[in-house]
């Protein structure tokens, strides 16, 4: 039976927002919900209480009669809570817990897809505004908040629950008192706030204050938990919320030093440049919003000052410590003694001097600092949550003065309030890692004057417990591994080893959270002192006799972003076989992730955010699927950083010579086909004379260039014999003594650090013997090529595995439409075109079609190439190098992005192609490198500038040697490049010069 009646009547008698309660069926339950429904009609227009009183009897009667399992009982427990609880709103009843408890068994026996589920969503809601309203219950309005959250997407439009859900006071009272609940940090506060952000659409009045509340509290859980997504977020928040406030909006400098903040402290914890200098702009723009006598004119004073120190710290402009010293004296000026900001004021101005004693060392800045920092350490009471701060940066104080005075009270003073610092901070806490930094500190100064074991011990102890901290960002634990290598190293502790390996893991995690192969570079090159740790830990453990491993920490820290990259083109053929799902699903991974990757990234701040955040969730799934295959059997190491025995298949086809250069020894390490490797001491090297000698053959090469090309070039030719007696002849001694090498057999040279810069291939005697026969240099003994790293090598091997019908391209471009024309290239493509066996497919690209599409669709579609154009290496910026075509430069990243698993060889006759930057050479980043990353086994490049009149003499005697055999069986076999290009230096001899014979250099199989 349906009780219209009764319904209406109760539509009637709402006097806030209405009530809809069920129909009954029974006939004894009607008469007694009608009469409930009479009296409480009554009840709001002639305010008697006891026509409340009787409703309620009547409802409650009701309710009696409806057991549990009753299918009305839901709708007699709503009917008799909706009349108590407007007896509460109006006074006349005191008990709304009751009320509340009847909402909630109607709910629950009203579930999601029961048609007055929303109805009950309603109800409850309100009541327990009602409740908050007049006892202040956080957990109600936060209660309240979830069930708006649920019931407002699930009213269709235009339905009258919709409208008095969205348009009457209900949701806006739960949006305000949540906006107005204390601010704290939890888990649960988070997600009220998360709620009430989703209540507050586009346009909604209160939206504005709803992102800074949720940003404000994520950033606050940020600080205590660290998690990169928690500030990623944060910042996310804070660039809509200033988006919302145009030019002259009163909350503009307050968003806009909010999101300064949040981009400082991701700064701090990732070290992107990228957010440094937009932090900075920001406050530099809160500063002209805030002048002199507004409220806040000190806090932007300072915060600006801060980060200009952040980025001092970081790159080292005088002008930024300058400015910020100025800056913090400004603000301290403003806060008189007694002012709430004054600890926080002196604290700054304290970080800043002391920064700046840290690089200049003006004694003066240091005991003004160790000042203010007693000065503000009283002001902060013992209960407040950053009173650690005060007293580490107070020990960082004390441990410099040490330094210079070498008083032992100030480093016990030091260590004593470290230790301090320690108490009452849990595990976890960030502040965890600062205390530590500084015992680390100040024991090893301690050490470095009274030599007691202890304070080395501790000092070990603090460094690796530091580089340990988890809630720190990679920055500053990368920084305190380094610390902690070099310190074991100078004092020849035995964890020297586990800290190389530290670095080397924090590296890896660090270069993987950034989301474009440029950002990576710039992560991997921040770190003052990280370039040489590959070398210092190969001559750390070849000291400790274990060359096996050796081999490994080479391979596993050189090269890092090739071996990074190449895991997303990893073959899969052998996991196909063991689990297809897993090997379609890391492929299509790899395939996302190697997209993203290959862009030097977004010039939008937000963009770049976004596709920052979209990388690390790909990468997180990537880790996953890589984690799962691990558990394969047969695929435990998978992915892992190679052993010895899986590089030393690089060594198939002849041994490889790894050339270590660190500041501790200079050393070679011959890994052989088969067996263990072989040492040859370099003993009369050192890393200065290495690196004056790379300089020397620089100027020298430089000063050839410029001579008539009959002339003797005797400053190389001093050069390269000393390279040979110092270098090369020791190692040769080995390859003939001790390996019994045959001679013309095939070597690879794989140099590192300093040896990168140095011709090796090229190293020769100059003598002759007494039979007047001349002594033998060494590419009259072996052929020799060079690999970037010993995995490169591998893979390449691996991908010659299937046999691809030869197709070879010349690409050429000797009139670009920006540079230097080159006469030669056109007579050098068709010397070229004449010489590729008639059996291959032979294409040739030049003039307006040598463009950089044109260029990149034959590297795609060719399995060889040969390249004659202007090659320009990048110094600063070596993903930038890049060969010059028509209309736009080819760079390295373009070549990168590309993957052509068939391509075979690259002749690249252009200047400088394989040779890497100065500030990661042990990256070996460089357009020959490139290419063979992206498929061509076999590379032909150069190290420095190619002079184009008589390059043709080696191209011409080089394909004439390599296609000597191919005219009659037609086969073209890169494998034999290394040999053709030996063969041609030796025939071009008295049509070359010394400079350009040795300028080019074979790399791969």
């Amino acid at each position: 039976m349906e009780m219209s009646h009764s319904a209406a009547v109760v539509h009637a008698c709402d006097i806030q927002d209405g009530a809809l309660p069920d129909p009954l069926v029974d006939c004894k339950l009607v008469r007694d919900t009608d009469a409930g429904h009479a009296r409480f009609a009554k009840y709001p227009t002639r305010k008697r209480v006891f026509h409340l009183t009787a409703a309620l009897q009547h409802f409650q009667l009701v309710l009696d009669r409806c057991p549990v399992n009753h299918p009305d009982r839901a709708t007699a427990l709503t009917n008799l809570a909706w009349a108590r609880l407007i007896g509460y709103i109006q006074n006349d009843l005191q008990d709304i817990d009751m009320t509340i408890s009847l909402f909630r068994e109607a709910l629950a026996l009203r579930p999601q897809r029961h048609p007055d589920h929303l109805l009950s969503l309603y109800n409850l809601a309100k009541a327990l505004i009602w409740r908050h309203k007049k006892k202040s219950t956080a957990a109600d309005i936060r209660e309240a908040a979830q069930l708006y959250h649920e019931l407002i997407p699930l009213c269709p439009e235009g339905t009258y629950l919709r409208s008095i859900a969205t348009m009457g006071q209900g949701v806006y009272t739960v949006i305000k008192e949540c906006l107005n609940l204390p601010r704290d940090a939890s888990d649960e506060a988070i997600h009220v706030r998360r709620i009430v952000l989703e209540l507050c659409p586009l346009g909604h009045q209160l939206r504005l204050r709803a992102l800074d509340e949720l940003s404000q509290a994520i950033q606050v859980w940020f600080n205590q938990h660290r998690s990169i997504d928690d500030i990623d977020t944060s910042i996310q928040l804070r660039r809509e919320a200033l988006s919302l406030c145009s030019e002259g909006h009163a909350d503009r400098g307050h968003c806009m030093n909010n999101l300064a903040f949040s981009l400082l402290s991701r700064f701090d914890h990732q070290g992107k440049p990228n957010d440094i200098d937009e932090a900075i702009c920001f406050y530099e723009e809160v500063l002209s919003l805030w002048p002199a006598g507004h409220k806040f004119r000190d806090s932007s004073l300072s915060d600006l000052g801060s980060a200009l120190v952040a980025r001092y710290d970081t790159r080292g402009d005088i002008d930024d410590i300058t400015r910020a010293v100025s800056l913090h004296r400004e603000a301290l000026a403003l806060v008189s003694p007694g002012h709430p900001r004054r600890d926080t004021t002196l604290g700054n101005l304290a970080n800043a001097l002391n920064s700046r004693y840290a690089q200049l060392h003006v004694s003066e800045d240091l005991d003004e600092a160790t000042e203010l920092y007693r000065e503000c350490l009283p002001l902060k009471q013992l209960d407040r949550p950053k009173r650690h701060v005060y007293f580490f940066n107070l020990s960082a104080a004390l441990c410099w003065r040490f330094r210079q005075t070498q008083e032992n009270k100030d480093v016990e003073e030091a260590i004593a309030l470290c230790q301090v610092s320690l108490e009452g901070l849990s595990s976890l806490h960030p502040g965890r890692y600062f205390s530590y930094k500084w015992l680390s500190i100040a024991y090893s100064s301690r050490y470095r004057i009274l030599h007691d074991p202890a304070d080395l011990s501790l000092a070990i102890e603090n460094f690796r417990l530091a580089s340990k901290h988890p809630t720190q960002g990679f920055p500053g634990r990368i920084k305190r591994a380094i610390e902690w290598a070099r310190q074991a190293e100078v004092y020849q502790h035995e964890s020297a080893l586990e800290a190389y390996q530290m670095c080397f893991e924090l590296f890896e995690s660090h270069v993987m959270t950034r989301s474009s192969i440029i950002s990576r570079r710039e992560a991997a090159t921040a770190f003052r002192g990280a370039r040489s740790l590959p070398v210092d830990a190969a001559s750390c453990v070849i000291r400790r006799g274990n060359l096996r491993h050796a081999v490994e920490l080479v391979e596993q820290g050189r090269g890092q972003q090739w071996s990074l990259a190449s895991r997303l083109r990893t073959p899969l053929e052998d996991l196909k076989i063991a689990s297809p799902q897993l090997a379609q699903q890391l492929s299509e991974l790899s395939k996302l992730l190697s997209d993203a990757q290959g862009s030097a990234g977004s010039t939008d701040p937000a963009a770049a955010d976004k596709a920052a955040t979209e990388h690390r969730s790909l990468t997180r799934k990537w880790d996953a699927a890589v984690a799962e295959i691990r558990g394969l059997r047969a695929f435990s190491r998978f992915l892992l950083p190679p052993s010895y025995e899986d590089v030393q298949a690089a060594a198939r086809q002849g041994p490889i010579i790894i050339l270590i250069a660190s500041q501790y020894s200079c050393s070679a390490i011959i890994v052989s086909t088969s067996g263990g490797p072989h040492h040859v001491p370099l003993s009369s090297v050192t890393l200065i004379d290495l690196t004056n000698l790379k300089d020397r053959f620089a100027r020298a090469i430089r000063y050839a260039s410029g001579m008539n090309p009959k002339l003797p070039r005797n400053d190389l030719i001093v050069l390269l014999r000393t390279v040979w007696d110092e270098i090369m002849l020791p190692i040769v001694n080995v390859l003939e003594r001790v390996l019994k090498l045959k001679r013309h057999s095939r070597i690879w040279l794989c140099p590192t650090a300093a040896f990168t810069s140095i011709p090796l291939h090229a190293a020769h005697p100059f003598r002759t013997n007494a039979d007047c026969s001349k002594e033998p240099c060494l590419e009259d003994l072996y052929i020799c090529s060079y690999t970037p790293t010993l995995s490169a090598l591998v893979r390449s091997r691996q991908m010659m595995k299937k046999q691809v019908t030869p197709s070879f391209a010349t690409i050429g471009q000797g009139k670009p439409d920006a540079g230097k024309a080159l006469s030669a290239v056109d007579s050098e493509l068709e010397l070229v075109h004449k010489l590729v066996p008639v059996t291959a497919n032979r294409t040739t690209i030049s003039g307006d079609a040598a463009t950089r599409a044109g260029a990149l669709k034959a590297l795609e579609e060719n399995t060889w190439v040969h390249l004659a154009c202007h090659g320009k290496q990048d110094s600063t910026q070596p993903y930038n190098s890049h060969f010059v075509m028509k209309d736009e430069n080819l760079t390295l990243l373009d070549i990168m992005e590309r993957h052509v698993p068939q391509a075979e060889f690259a002749f690249l006759s252009a200047c400088h192609t394989a040779v890497g930057d100065e500030e990661t050479p042990d990256e070996v980043i460089h357009l020959a490198a490139g290419l063979q990353f992206s498929g061509f086994k076999s590379v032909v490049g150069t190290l420095w500038q190619v002079n184009d009149a008589v390059v043709k003499h080696v191209v011409k005697a080089f394909y004439e040697n390599l296609f000597k055999d191919s005219k009659d069986s037609g086969v073209m076999d890169c494998t034999k490049a290394a040999w053709a290009l030996n063969r041609a230096t030796h025939a071009v001899k008295t049509k070359v010069p010394l400079e350009q014979r040795m300028v080019f250099v074979h790399i791969g199989v």
